[in-house]
């Protein structure tokens, strides 16, 4: 099992963030459908302020390709993408239309 740890930002704005909360309380069933599909075995995602931190466990089956090219031929998966870019903001070292940025490990205990 791989795990891998993502941030993001929020726009901050506590309405939008509270919004935002709602969705994930009850994501879409296609969304979920998507996300274990594509061999992720358990997500889990935390906020403080504004700055979202995902955790992440795959299968061996899953890669950041295969899954972006299934988000990219699923129209559901795309509208909540477009729908979920009102409250989400890039960080500031994030390529251009990158969303998630991957997190570096440096300590293990």
């Amino acid at each position: 099992m791989t795990r891998y740890c993502l941030a993001l930002d929020l726009v901050d704005d506590a309405t939008l963030i509270a919004e935002y909360e709602a969705y994930h309380n009850r994501i879409w069933p296609e969304i979920q459908q998507s996300i274990e599909g594509a061999g992720v075995t358990a997500m889990e995602i935390y906020r403080t302020g504004n700055r979202l931190f995902m955790i992440m466990e795959v299968n061996d089956s899953f890669s950041f390709e295969a899954k972006s090219e299934a988000d990219a031929a699923n129209p559901k998966v795309q509208e909540w993408e477009q729908l979920m870019w009102k409250y989400q903001q890039a960080l500031p070292n994030a390529k251009p239309g990158e969303k998630w940025v991957m997190m570096d490990k440096i300590f293990t205990l």
